[in-house]
Formats: structure tokens, sequence, C-alpha cells
């Protein structure tokens, strides 16, 4: 099985999901390599895996920030790497693992190659054997660390053959349940489409659309027929299928021209269909809102009122990481001097609190098939970058900081305006 993997996306991501090694042929050097892609395979932060490339090492550049240099390998360097490592995985993991494994042109030497491990996480916890004793390892930022103590409860808990909600399947639907028009387009947007495939290929319970995503539908154990899983029926599915199936999976959208819910003219929009077609539809409507002031007495004198890219990445959050099993819609209201966005479902268990209201909290899912997915949309940031950049851009754009109202029920992001409105 190949993917479309882009070496300089991959420099991009998220340190917790990319692992670079300049080499792999010394002993030490698979030894760590295997203990990341078992680290990946735990994946505590629900990333859905993560990857393992040789053939580049990570500098610093002349400001301190970190620099790729991709050195590549050799035809027969790549062969020992590969079969070094591939049974270092069946020798000391447990339960053994069997990463994908591909090799992509060198973007700096043609006469060179890269070696990717791929590795998908799955409902067991990995541990390593060294020596005598096995250790359960767990990617933190960009280093792989022994699960101790709190960390290692939270592995043994999140592996506790649950299947998360996005990827559990939906024995209320069938095949016919999916929208072959919107899936299909989804796809060539995300260039998920691979050469050798049909589309036909992926509506079914055997291929996988991404690395990280798996097939879209799963068989029934009773009758044997096909069924969605919760991702691809929210992403993919039939407007009607979509609200039988979760009644409260929609966003209101409402505006008022006041600073409070008193204004009687106050306009509100229902927002329904796939999660893809709801952002969509509530970006472009918000972006009304982020009108152009003209300050005359400034040297830059168009002023939004709202960064637009504040305003979508608060969006995509609030969509893609809220609980879909809470009985309420995620609920956007606009007034004069802010705009609230509150997504149903508090914190994912893992994440700090204080560090997550200054953007510097390290990521965790709870739908990482939309994450991911809405990343290969480009209506997504990075891993874990969301937070950090509506706080940048709203700064950036003249306006107060981001508030963050934590609830037990809900996460609320509030976006307020810039100052000069209420002197223009």
């Amino acid at each position: 099985m190949s993917y479309n993997i882009d070496l300089k996306e991959l420099s991009q991501r998220e340190s917790e999901t990319v692992e670079w090694k300049e080499n792999g042929d010394d002993k030490n050097v698979v030894v760590s390599i295997v203990k990341t892609i078992s680290a990946f395979a735990n994946d505590i932060a629900n990333f859905g895996g993560g990857y393992v490339v040789c053939g580049a090492k990570e500098i610093k550049d002349e400001f301190g920030f970190p620099k790729l240099i991709f050195s590549g390998l050799s035809a027969s360097k790549i062969k020992e790497i590969e079969g070094k490592v591939l049974q270092h995985c069946r020798d000391y993991v447990s339960p053994s693992i069997v990463p994908i494994v591909q090799e992509l042109e060198n973007p700096e030497d043609e006469k060179t190659r890269i070696l990717v491990f791929i590795v998908i996480n799955d409902s067991q916890a990995h541990s390593y054997r060294d020596g005598e004793s096995s250790n359960y390892y767990v990617r933190i930022g960009r280093e792989t660390r022994i699960a101790k103590n709190g960390i290692f409860r939270q592995l043994m808990e999140s592996k506790q053959q649950v299947v998360p909600f996005d990827k559990r399947p939906n024995t209320n639907t069938d095949d016919k349940d999916i929208d072959p028009l919107l899936f299909r387009d989804s796809m060539t947007e995300m260039e998920l489409l691979q050469p050798n495939k049909q589309l036909e290929d992926y509506l079914s319970d055997k291929e996988q659309i991404a690395e990280f995503i798996p097939p879209l539908f799963v068989k029934k154990s009773l009758d044997g027929g096909l069924c969605l899983r919760n991702f691809a029926l929210l992403m993919f599915g039939k407007k009607n299928s979509i609200t039988l199936n979760f009644t409260e999976a929609y966003v209101i959208l409402s505006i008022y021209r006041g600073v409070d819910r008193s204004e009687p003219s106050g306009k509100q929009y229902s927002l329904t269909g796939s999660i893809i077609e709801q952002a969509k539809k509530t970006i472009d409507l918000l972006e009304t809102q982020t009108y152009i002031l003209f300050d005359k007495t400034s040297d830059k004198p168009n002023k939004e009122i709202f960064p637009k890219r504040a305003l979508k990445e608060a969006v995509i959050n609030a969509i893609v990481h809220r609980d879909y099993q809470m009985e309420e819609p995620v609920r956007i209201t606009v007034f004069s001097d802010r705009i609230e966005i509150r997504s149903p479902g508090t914190l994912h268990w893992g994440i700090d609190r204080d560090k997550f209201k200054l953007g510097k909290a390290s990521p965790k899912w709870r739908n990482q098939s939309f994450a991911y997915l809405f990343k290969k949309l480009k209506l997504a940031q990075a891993e874990g970058q969301g937070i950090s950049t509506i706080i940048r851009t709203m700064r950036e754009g003249g306006c107060p900081d981001p508030v963050f109202e934590i609830e037990e029920e809900s996460v609320t992001c509030v976006l307020p305006a810039r100052p000069e409105l209420k002197t223009m």
C-alpha cells in the first residue's frame, strides 16, 4: 500500500508526528527508530500515528530555527536500514509492529532516495524489550520517552479497546448513506486519489483513503452488509442521513447589530449537511462580518474588524474538535463588538487548560480523522497550531487577545473586534 507523501508538508507537521534520521544502519540508531515507531503506534496524543524519515537531518539556520537537509540514502543503504528496522520491530516490540515502508525521491539529490516508515496507531499498547526490561514509549514534543506514572496511566486508559468516536462503525447506516459526488469532489480537493485506484475502490471496507484514516466502511457482524464509520458519515454523508443519526450535528449562526441578544432584527442561519459543507458555508457568511474600516488618520487606513484567518481557525476548531455525542449544535453569535464561537464538549482530557489558553498546549485530538482530513482540505492549520494562530493573527490585526471560556460541557472562543470600531 502506498500513499501520496509530501516531504515539504511533513517538514511543517507537528514534531510529535515526525522523526528525522540522517541514517539508520548503526545499531543504536535502529534501536532509536524502533522505539519511536512503538511510540507512534501507542499514539497517546491521538494523531493517528507518525512518520520516521531516514535520509534527512534537522539543523539550525542562522536565526536558530529548525531547518532540514535531505542528505539521502543509496539503494543498498535503504535496503539495509529497512531490513534491520523491520526485523527489530518483529523481535523487540510486543505486540510486534509492521510499519508501511515507502521510498521517496530526494528533492536535493536525484542519485539518492528518502526512506519513510509510516506507523498507523492501533488499539493495543506496544512495549519495547530492551535487555531484560520492557518499557512503553510515547511521543512528547520532539522526544520519544518512556511512559511513566501519570503518562503511563493515560496510555493504558486510552488503549482499553474503546474505538474512538470518529472511527466507530455506525450500524444504522449502509452504502446508500454516502454522497458519492461530495466524496469524489472532496477526494479530488484533498489530492488523495491514487492514480492506480478507481473511486469505487475506496467505497469499501478494504481501502484506506489516507495513511492515518481507516476505510470508510465496516462489515456488519450479523448480515455481512457494509456500514459507514462516523467520520465517513459526517464528512461525506447525505444530508438526511446525517440529520437522522446526529440530530444536533449542525451550526447555528446568529447575527445581532448590538452588543447583546435584545436586538429584535437579528438574523439566524441553521447550517446543515456534511461538516465540510457546514464549515465552508459558515466561513463564507462570517467573512461578510470582517468588513474593512477606513481610518484616514493612519498610514494603513484599511483595517479588518475581525481578522479573517483567526475567524476561520476558530470556526474549524469548533467543528472539528467538538463532541458529536452531545446533543447540542455549534453556536456562533456575532455582536457589534465581538464574535462568540461555542463548541459542545470540554477540552480533551490530556490538555492543560492554562497552556491551551496561551496557545502552548501539546495537541491531542478528540476526532483525529476530522483534523487530518480538514488539513488536507486546507481548511485547518497543521496539528496544534490553531489556537496559537488565532492569538497571533488577532494581535497582528490590532485586536485584543481572544478569550477562551472552558466549561464542563463546552469551549467558547470570544474574538473581540478592533478597538477603533467604537470611535469610528
